[in-house]
């Protein structure tokens, strides 16, 4: 997915068990933000930066929503550990991850990037946040 291209819709289940459907956001602005996994390092301190400044992103309109391939539960334990006050939605099969060509390397894994989707689910910004060792 790129900058100017329709987001492309996808159902996942939210990390209280409930089903996330992106068209079902029509009319918001999202930060999907896509990242490796729940508990590591790089990815605690991103998503606590992120629940560090949702004020500036609700005082914006966006709503701030994290996908990894972790399950429902690991998700849950994950944004009570760290007082998440965003959903966090797990795509085990890698379907939104595809979608959105953020799967890792050889299919390994999932790359670290941020889609703003804007009201009408255009793409206005990507990020991505490849680390090369």
């Amino acid at each position: 997915m790129q900058v100017n291209e329709k987001a492309k819709n996808f159902s996942l289940t939210d990390d209280s068990g409930q089903t996330f459907q992106l068209s079902d956001y029509a009319g918001q602005w999202l930060l999907l933000v896509f990242y490796p996994g729940d508990n590591t390092p790089v990815c605690t301190a991103q998503l606590c930066d992120y629940r560090d400044g949702i004020e500036v992103f609700s005082d914006l309109g966006v709503q701030v929503v994290g996908i990894s391939a972790d399950d429902t539960e690991s998700h849950r334990r994950f944004r009570e550990k760290h007082d998440l006050p965003f959903v966090l939605l797990s795509d085990p099969n890698k379907t939104a991850i595809k979608m959105y060509d953020v799967d890792g390397p050889f299919g390994v894994g999932v790359r670290r990037a941020t889609f703003l989707i804007s009201q009408d689910r255009v793409i206005q910004d990507a990020v991505m946040a490849d680390v090369r060792i």
